[in-house]
């Protein structure tokens, strides 16, 4: 007989709790549990909003409602009665303490019923308001006075649940008040009151709750879809702003190399007109020196010549040195006094001025173009987060001149009273 009581036990335990199935309920693939035990794992999954069989894990498309299987509830209390048979006799009438309990260590809830050192409790009765160890709980499961009573597991807030005014167990809920009495209080203090059972109460507030867990879940849903498009977009800037400094950085190269190619065909043409026109003046100068060395050959000769003391001998000669001299034709040149390259060191001044204006007005709207791109958008006005400047020649007009933050002129200032930056 005993070992069909514990064939059967195991035939009609919660596979939840391991123990007897207690308010036995059944679900629509056909496993049974402890009501407390699934309606409790139901609440867990209550923020999923998916609900499913513990053993077989079958899915639901809503939360079932579940009823108690009394049939089912018939044969339980059957099979205890079968145990409590088979029990030995030394245990059906023990003394507090035969029966192997732990002791309660700090943090268990004892039992209210041993005496001395403290066994741990392992529930806790709603009706009597009491814990008890296994072996005061006997009595629970073995007298019929106990069938009725509430058995649940140990709880330290026992006192929690009793009527500070009657000592009853509070199991009625006060609407008007919005607080749960007992059932005295219905006839006395609250009476009249808008009153229902806490189970009902509870029912209907679970619903507010599984409402509230719904937007909640819908919340949560909506800013992590917020955050996924936030990251995306950031990702987005970060690759477009480091595609716009590769092209900056590009396009800056390119441009220096194209200034020091054409500084360097500047500095060669200079070189070049320099070498082409000192040669043609060293070689005039040369032809100028040789004239000059032959003339005062000739000079000397006649020099000496007019110094002749013999008369005959001087009119014997002078027809040589009477001829004047020949003198080659030089080109037709005019020697141009005011000759130098400051034409051109005025031209590249003025080519440098220009390219800082220019720059200046351009980085101007290339920086305006780069304070404009936002991830963010706000109707409300944002703070101003200073922005890098860049040190460029400032753009004069008439003894004004840009800034470089919100392109204002200022007067002769560096603080721009517009934008509240210094330059």
């Amino acid at each position: 007989m005993a070992e069909a009581f514990f064939e059967d036990r195991d035939s009609f335990s919660c596979s939840i709790c391991l123990d007897l199935l207690k308010d036995p309920v059944t679900t629509a693939c056909g496993h049974s549990y402890c009501m407390g035990c699934i309606e409790g794992c139901w609440d867990q999954d209550d923020l999923k909003a998916v609900y499913s069989c513990p053993e077989c894990r079958q899915t639901f498309v809503s939360r079932p409602v579940l009823s108690r299987n009394t049939l089912l509830a018939r044969v339980v209390d059957k099979l205890k009665n079968i145990g409590l048979q088979v029990a030995s006799p030394a245990q059906d009438y023990a003394e507090p303490g035969v029966v192997e309990c732990a002791y309660a260590e700090p943090g268990d809830v004892e039992c209210d019923c041993c005496i001395g050192r403290k066994h741990k409790a392992v529930k806790s009765c709603l009706v009597c308001l009491a814990s008890y160890c296994e072996t005061h709980l006997q009595p629970h499961y073995q007298s019929p006075a106990f069938k009725k009573h509430n058995l649940v597991e140990a709880s330290t807030r026992l006192q929690e649940k009793i009527c500070s005014h009657h000592d009853k167990l509070l199991e009625v809920y006060c609407r008007t008040d919005q607080q749960c009495i007992c059932y005295l209080c219905t006839m006395d203090k609250h009476k009249g009151h808008d009153t229902v059972s806490a189970t009902a109460e509870r029912t209907e507030k679970q619903k507010q709750v599984r409402g509230n867990q719904q937007k909640s879940l819908q919340r949560i849903q909506e800013r992590e879809k917020e955050m996924q498009e936030l990251r995306q977009a950031v990702d987005s800037l970060k690759r477009s702003a480091q595609a716009a400094v590769n092209d900056s950085e590009k396009i800056f190269t390119e441009l220096i190399l194209s200034i020091e190619r054409r500084h360097s065909e500047v500095k060669d043409l200079i070189r070049a007109q320099e070498k082409a026109e000192v040669s043609q003046a060293e070689g005039l100068l040369e032809k100028l020196e040789r004239e000059v060395a032959e003339l005062r050959k000739r000079h000397a000769e006649m020099e000496q010549f007019s110094h002749t003391e013999d008369n005959i001998q001087f009119l014997q000669r002078f027809k040589d040195h009477s001829t004047p001299p020949v003198i080659k034709e030089l080109p037709a040149t005019i020697l141009n006094q005011g000759c130098d390259f400051k034409t051109v060191q005025e031209s590249v001044l003025n080519l440098k001025k220009q390219l800082e204006s220019y720059c200046g007005k351009e980085a101007v709207k290339i920086l305006t173009e780069v304070k404009a791109v936002h991830i963010l958008q706000s109707a409300k006005p944002s703070i101003r987060v200073p922005v890098p400047r860049l040190h460029l020649p400032r753009v004069r007009q008439i003894h004004k001149y840009k800034c470089y933050d919100c392109s204002n002129f200022l007067d002769n200032s560096d603080f721009c009273e517009n934008c509240g930056s210094y330059q």
